[in-house]
């Protein structure tokens, strides 16, 4: 864990390290959450790519600190906007007042701003959904019906006009522009030598599709309707199996709401179909995701396809890659797949 103090805009921020408890129980009692002389165990929580993640364990109950630094976790070469932790934070606050996504969400305990950290409830035991991609479990339809009742509270939830300043999240919006709709598209001699390491010949193939005019005028398209279209829907902005838990009673979970701004809701119905193909779910439960997303939110087909398209394409040729074992031949399927749902509908001007 990358330990040097991330540089934020203003203050002396605490600083997420698993490697001062001390200093963890001490962050913990200046804001409410634990008592002096309290038992704490510190242990990292998941695999996000996005965030300093921390599960803590009290004398008789636990919680998940979640830090937003000046960089992708992952990534740390990557930069990226800690107020993504306020758009975070606000998200939660307005899921808490409507009950489908109370249920379905982690409370928020607290924010600090200045240090771009939220205390959140703890969800566990709960398992990732993300064990779907190396074929170890089925995405039933039972879960699909649940996630479409959560899209369609997101969706149709009432923003207050006044409140939308704060859901613009318009640097992490540039940023997620960049991954899903530019870089997959870029000539780059660097970056096509990790292709073909992920998967022997994917840069070849990605080179058909890289230089296909109307593919990528296409896929800019979307791109600036994505940056510019000031929808009145709040999305979750990275619905995928990652963000997604299954309790031990099988009911569904949603977390790290860090990519959602007022957009389209297509982008996450589109984005989750996606996922669905890319972890190659049977084709009866692909399509009943977008029949239940679809009939929960009526919302236009051609657009979530085209930003199933887009997700697909961002995730074999992009750096966001999934822990999938395909071959050359599945990823062109794929591929030819993302072409032909980008290119399913004429681009229309934003609404």
């Amino acid at each position: 864990m990358i330990s040097n103090a991330p540089h934020f805009e203003s203050g002396k921020p605490f600083i997420l390290r698993l490697d001062d408890p001390q200093g963890l129980l001490n962050y913990l009692i200046r804001r409410g959450h634990a008592r002096q002389g309290e038992a704490l165990t510190a242990a990292k929580a998941g695999e996000g790519n996005m965030n300093c993640v921390v599960r803590v364990h009290l004398s008789n109950r636990s919680v998940v600190l979640k830090q937003a630094r000046p960089w992708v976790e992952k990534y740390p070469s990557i930069p990226a906007p800690v107020e993504r932790a306020a758009s975070e934070a606000h998200f939660y606050r307005l899921a808490a007042g409507d009950p489908v996504l109370a249920m379905m969400m982690p409370g928020l305990l607290d924010y600090d701003e200045g240090s771009a950290l939220l205390i959140l409830e703890d969800l566990a035991p709960a398992s990732p959904l993300a064990d779907c991609y190396e074929g170890a479990a089925a995405i039933e339809t039972q879960l699909l019906q649940k996630l479409a009742r959560y899209t369609s509270a997101l969706h149709r939830l009432a923003i207050p006009f006044d409140e939308r300043r704060f859901l613009r999240n318009e640097a992490m919006r540039r940023l997620n522009h960049e991954h899903i709709f530019e870089v997959p598209l870029r000539t780059d001699g660097a970056w096509s030598k990790v292709l073909d390491q992920i998967t022997p010949g994917l840069d070849s193939v990605g080179e058909v599709f890289r230089r296909d005019r109307e593919f990528g005028e296409t896929v800019k398209s979307l791109g600036q309707r994505y940056l510019e279209h000031g929808g009145s829907s709040l999305i979750h902005g990275d619905l995928f199996p990652g963000s997604l838990l299954r309790t031990g009673s099988g009911e569904l979970r949603v977390i790290d709401p860090e990519f959602s701004f007022c957009g389209d809701p297509e982008f996450d119905i589109g984005v989750f179909y996606a996922h669905l193909l890319l972890s190659c779910q049977k084709d009866d439960t692909s399509s009943f995701w977008l029949q239940v997303a679809l009939e929960s939110t009526p919302r236009s087909k051609s657009l979530a396809l085209q930003y199933a398209g887009v997700e697909i394409l961002r995730r074999i040729l992009g750096v966001a890659q999934l822990p999938v074992s395909l071959s050359l031949e599945a990823k062109r399927n794929l591929l030819e797949r993302s072409r032909e749902f980008v290119l399913s509908a004429p681009y229309r001007s934003v609404d």
